[in-house]
């Protein structure tokens, strides 16, 4: 037998009509002219992809109108912090503490419409909460602008005057995954899209050659942390770039292995660098590949200039203090928040800082011990933070974002396993986040949730809202960078909170 019969390469080559069954072949003809138009519409739907795809212009990395913003910071907290222990106190609460939502003044929330239209289950409805759960700490009015918020955080308590914070933020996902939905939108039994880091790198262009323009500083030991920075059908050299705080290895091969001379490396670059470019000729669409050849010049350029921006040995003992980095309770997410503001002074476009433990804030068990420990790990980082940025003149271009994937329940959580009751479930339908910066309005309150902090009734707002009103700052139409062939919703454009902006 002749060894070439079994060669791949002559069966990819033969022609499929040749390949054709004859039931299929039989088929076709039956279907006579039908089959026919079946084969002009699909023959059309290609030429119109693909005479949308040739009108279709990518991005020049210039504003579709004038911004107020070149840059983001996302601070994110995991696990769902309770909007009534921290940004939206709720007095009754402990009012009306132990009795059910129909033993109080107001209409039970559970019954009302929006209960259903908000909560689109993954993991089984919502577990039962009727009994009303008292706040957990006391609260008072903070700054010029009198803004309520919660004890647990003192140290920010004097930054709201530079701060609007939207209090009827609602999701639709009652498990963890809302996460992920908070950066690209889409529930979790829906295709994904692209973060909104993603979309920004991919709309607008470099400020720094030197650095990444999407880096991610926190630590993705659970591996579902990457949904936040992944870029999806835009394309691997989209996705985030994840960054250590350690200046001697501040990403995976980002430093040249020791006895390695820096000409010998540089001429390993070069080397791989023709390799990918005559393999990017001859596979021109492979993504994977262009993003390979990017990432290994960006390697290059960036062995000098991200462990510069890593490391904050140089910074003052004051900032050091500001930041809360000389105290261990406060240390670690300080760390994270500076190096994020040096991310943003070096010219990064978008900064995603995880300033958590995937999943830290939910309190199901024990939510007054938790609550507790946690806003004293972040309160005096991002109050220092905000006020470093302030004074550096940062929040001048720079719009920061601080929020959660839900809230949690106004009413104690139930469990058959649980002995005693002390924490709050999951919850979609109402919750805080807040903006500083660069347009932003300052001292101000957008939105409200219902008297027990249940559902947002005033100017409530789906999460990609925030995409939106950040795409708006950077002057960037959602729209217009859309991609043909992938279908995005209305709602995953979203609209802008136009009044939150000055």
């Amino acid at each position: 037998m002749n060894s070439t019969a079994f060669s791949p390469s002559l069966h990819i080559s033969r022609s499929p009509y040749l390949m054709a069954s004859r039931r299929s072949f039989l088929a076709d003809i039956g279907m006579g002219f039908t089959g026919l138009a079946l084969g002009a519409m699909l023959g059309n739907e290609q030429s119109t992809l693909a005479r949308e795809q040739q009108a279709h212009i990518l991005p020049d990395g210039r504003s579709h109108f004038a911004p107020k913003a070149k840059k983001v910071i996302w601070v994110f907290l995991s696990g769902g912090y309770s909007q009534m222990e921290t940004f939206d106190p709720k007095p009754a609460l402990t009012k009306y503490a132990d009795k059910t939502y129909d033993e109080t003044e107001y209409a039970n929330p559970t019954k009302d419409p929006l209960f259903m239209e908000r909560s689109r289950a993954v993991v089984g409805g919502d577990r039962p909460h009727s009994k009303i759960f008292p706040m957990q700490v006391g609260f008072r009015k903070r700054g010029e602008a009198g803004i309520e918020i919660t004890d647990w955080w003192p140290h920010f308590g004097d930054c709201v005057d530079d701060v609007a914070f939207v209090r009827s933020m609602y999701t639709t996902d009652n498990d963890h995954a809302a996460e992920f939905q908070m950066h690209h939108g889409r529930h979790k039994l829906d295709p994904p899209q692209p973060v909104i880091g993603s979309w920004i790198h991919y709309g607008l262009g470099t400020l720094n050659e030197n650095l990444p323009q999407f880096v991610f500083i926190g630590e993705s030991k659970d591996s579902r942390i990457k949904q936040d920075y992944y870029a999806d059908y835009l394309g691997p050299q989209y996705s985030g770039v994840e960054l250590s705080l350690d200046p001697k290895n501040p990403l995976p091969f980002g430093v040249k292995s020791a006895g390695v001379l820096a000409e010998e490396q540089r001429n390993q670059f070069e080397f791989i660098g023709e390799i990918n470019k005559l393999a990017g000729v001859e596979y021109p669409q492979d993504d994977q590949l262009r993003a390979r050849i990017k990432s290994y010049e960006l390697a290059y350029r960036m062995q000098m200039s991200v462990p510069e921006a890593i490391d904050v040995s140089g910074e003052t003992q004051e900032t050091m203090q500001l930041y809360g980095i000389d105290n261990k309770t406060t240390e670690i997410y300080g760390r994270r928040l500076l190096a994020a503001r040096r991310m943003c002074e070096r010219g990064v476009r978008f900064t995603l800082a995880y300033v958590s433990d995937y999943g830290e804030w939910d309190s199901h068990l024990d939510l007054k011990k938790l609550h507790a420990r946690s806003c004293e790990r972040v309160d005096k980082p991002i109050a220092g933070f905000l006020k470093d940025m302030k004074r550096r003149g940062l929040l001048d271009d720079t719009v920061v974002v601080f929020c959660t994937e839900f809230g949690r329940t106004p009413g104690v959580e139930v469990r058959d396993a649980y002995k005693v009751f002390t924490g709050r479930d999951h919850h979609p339908h109402g919750f805080t986040v807040w903006f500083a910066g660069a347009g932003i309005k300052k001292g101000y309150v957008h939105g409200k949730t219902d008297e027990l902090g249940f559902h947002a009734v005033e100017n409530p707002h789906y999460v990609t809202d925030i995409h939106a009103t950040l795409l708006h700052l950077l002057g960037l139409d959602p729209h217009r960078l859309d991609i043909p062939g992938r279908q995005r919703l209305e709602i995953d454009h979203g609209k802008p909170i136009h009044d939150i902006l000055s």
